[in-house]
Order: C-alpha cells, then structure tokens, then sequence
C-alpha cells in the first residue's frame, strides 16, 4: 500500500464511498498546466531526469513539488523558458493556469504558485 502521505490531497467521504488524489497527481496536473503556456519550453529536472527523457522515459511531475495541507494547495514549480519570452508575463500566465486547472480538476484551494525559472532554452533547440 501507498504512504498516507502520498494520499492526503483529498480525501471526502462519497455516499457510495471515498475519493483520494495522491500528491503526484496534483503535481502532474501543475506541471502539464504550465507546460501549455507559449514561452515554457518544459519542466526543469536534474541530471537523472534527463538522461530519462532522452530514452523516452518522462517524468510528468519532475521540477514540482505540491504542499497539500487540507484542502490547499502550494505548489512550487521549476521551469525553462524559451528564449525571447517576457518572464514576468509569462510567470504570470502559468501562476494563472496552474491555479485554475489544480483548483478545476481536483476541488482544492490553490493558494501559492511559486516559479522558478532554472534555464533559457536556446533557440533552435
């Protein structure tokens, strides 16, 4: 069986019985938020992760971390743009879609959307 960490996200009593999303969900969902914005090229992830997407291997949720604390959220993303975007703007558009889809698909309360920007893809790459 999972930690119960894992599954603290949510977790309501149904008449027919319960729902839980697991904290790796949430963080799916956020990173595939941000990564429809124009500008963010992609997830930041460390060494391992990319060696994995090179082989065809990825990790949805790699470059987010999620706090879940009762029905709320913060999540922490770590992102590479593309080169030419405004940051500030386009910072702002994934805090806006981060936000809306976690908060749309899971029912919690989004409270922070913290970005940092780890890279510049070059471009052409």
């Amino acid at each position: 069986m999972a930690d119960k960490e894992k599954f603290d996200a949510i977790s309501e009593k149904e008449p027919i019985g319960s729902v839980k999303i697991a904290d790796d969900v949430v963080g799916m969902i956020a990173a595939l938020a941000a990564t429809e914005i124009e500008g963010v090229h992609g997830m930041a992830g460390d060494v391992t992760a990319e060696l994995l997407d090179r082989v065809g291997v990825r990790a949805l949720n790699r470059g987010v971390k999620v706090d879940v604390s009762g029905k709320s959220v913060k999540a922490y993303l770590s992102i590479v743009m593309e080169y030419g975007y405004n940051i500030p703007a386009t910072c702002q558009k994934v805090q806006e879609r981060v936000k809306s889809s976690v908060e749309n698909m899971t029912s919690l309360s989004v409270t922070d959307v913290n970005v940092k920007i780890s890279g510049i893809s070059a471009p052409g790459k």
